[in-house]
């Protein structure tokens, strides 16, 4: 359910940061849409759907399209499906909020996504910020409550990564762009897609392409940095199976304790020397390990023993 509805947010967080971007670099370079479906990573069904990425195009599979399962409605809908199987767990307040969520996208589904982009991304943000908000002061932070957590910063942890990724080989695939006026904006857009611009200005102050990539990835205090991500992500399945910190007994547990020693002991230097598209790449995948092995752990049906020789032969 929080896993849905933290891509119903950041699919929205994207969008938005692109439209600022388009106006910001007020013809300097073309409109470029395409990267957004790259950042969801279903380039591939959109191009077969849509032929060219443009600006309705691009909207439409994004914000209503249910065939396309990352979309905003699509997400929205599943979280509601979710929600509505899970109603004695959650608190009514909760409920409500998210299926209240739900019909606000439904009614809008009518509508140009093109032409009431801005709305619907308030709306999509609002919403989030208040089913959470609901969720922290409603719910007690018991085993739900760490679940629904563990699904958010999971999901967060991948769309930052991602965001990330396609700065650096699409927005900007000319390297005699690095440092210029469109650099700096892009990567400006890059921290407003995470709500960081301000966060980031007061740490690191002026924006450098390293410092932002390191404020993104290591920082330990900002709440979509990937490294933040990983240790409250990592706190909530301890709190989950009650193993000790520092210690695992699962494999969900082990895989996610190993990403976050690695994070702990790395630097923004080692992670340019690898390349950042390549740390990205790999981040990823150890992160759907984790996913993998979190829903083997916990919600993946007991094998069952096989039968005697001679029940098989009656």
């Amino acid at each position: 359910m929080n896993r849905y509805l933290e891509r119903a947010d950041n699919v929205a967080r994207f969008i938005d940061v692109n439209e600022n971007l388009t106006l910001d670099l007020q013809g300097a370079v073309g409109e470029q849409w395409a990267p957004l479906v790259y950042t969801t990573g279903d380039h591939e069904a959109f191009f077969a759907r849509y032929g060219q990425a443009s600006h309705e195009s691009v909207l439409q599979f994004l914000t209503f399209d249910d065939a396309n399962p990352n979309s905003i409605y699509a997400c929205v809908q599943r979280a509601r499906d979710n929600a509505r199987a899970i109603r004695e767990i959650i608190s009514s307040a909760m409920w409500e909020q998210i299926n209240r969520f739900y019909l606000k996208m439904r009614a809008a589904r009518g509508t140009s996504a093109a032409e009431h982009v801005r709305q619907i991304v308030e709306d999509v943000k609002q919403e989030s910020h208040l089913i959470q908000g609901i969720m922290d002061t409603t719910m007690s932070h018991g085993e739900s409550w760490h679940f629904a957590r563990l699904g958010q910063l999971l999901e967060r942890a991948d769309k930052t990564s991602r965001v990330l990724d396609v700065k650096y080989y699409i927005l900007l695939p000319d390297s005699r762009d690095v440092g210029t006026p469109l650099d700096i904006v892009q990567w400006s857009a890059l921290l407003k897609s995470a709500s960081a611009l301000e966060m980031y200005r007061r740490r690191m102050g002026r924006i450098v392409p390293t410092a932002v990539a390191e404020f993104l990835i290591l920082d330990r205090d900002f709440p979509r940095a990937l490294r933040y991500c990983l240790v409250r992500a990592e706190e909530s399945l301890h709190q989950i199976t009650g193993t000790p910190a520092g210690s695992f007994r699962d494999r969900a547990e082990q895989r996610l304790g190993r990403m976050h020693a690695a994070m702990d002991n790395t630097s923004i230097d080692d992670i340019i020397s690898e390349g950042l598209h390549e740390f990205v790449d790999r981040f990823q995948a150890d992160l759907n390990h984790v996913g993998d092995a979190i829903q083997q752990v916990f919600f993946a049906p007991p094998k069952q023993a096989a039968a005697p020789a001679s029940e098989l032969q009656q």
